[in-house]
């Protein structure tokens, strides 16, 4: 399966895409704010901001995947640590619970990046007898 063998790739490339539309969000609420007829309240479509879940979805199944291959322990523990963050602040942000400043998204989405390409390159075994399919 290509997500077991790429999930770094893929978990990688998931949380780019999800920086990239957290960056371009505040441009769509600019050329929407015009047009509220097809949109909701705030000016931004509703399929645009549903594309948060499914950024979320790809990146819990990517990490799902790339703690069962890595060789460090403590990735598995702060590569869920910044899922968690990364959904606390999607979800916050359609609740509306807590007042959190809408760039606090990066930290999460940036960490997810790094700590993907990291996992790649430093905690893959060379060859799949060293890791433990559970």
């Amino acid at each position: 399966m290509l997500l077991k063998r790429k999930s770094d790739v893929v978990g990688a490339f998931s949380s780019s895409l999800c920086l990239i539309h957290c960056i371009f969000t505040p441009f769509l609420f600019i050329v929407q704010s015009h047009s509220l007829a097809c949109c909701e309240a705030e000016g931004v479509p509703s399929w645009w901001r549903s594309i948060d879940i499914l950024f979320l979805a790809i990146s819990f199944f990517a990490i799902k995947a790339s703690v069962k291959t890595t060789t460090k322990n403590w990735m598995k523990y702060v590569l869920w640590f910044f899922w968690g963050l990364l959904f606390f602040v999607i979800v916050n942000e359609h609740f509306n619970w807590v007042h959190i400043p809408e760039e606090s998204i990066y930290i999460p989405s940036l960490s997810l990046v790094a700590l993907h390409l990291y996992n790649q390159k430093y905690c893959q075994c060379a060859d799949n007898s060293c890791c433990v399919e559970s």
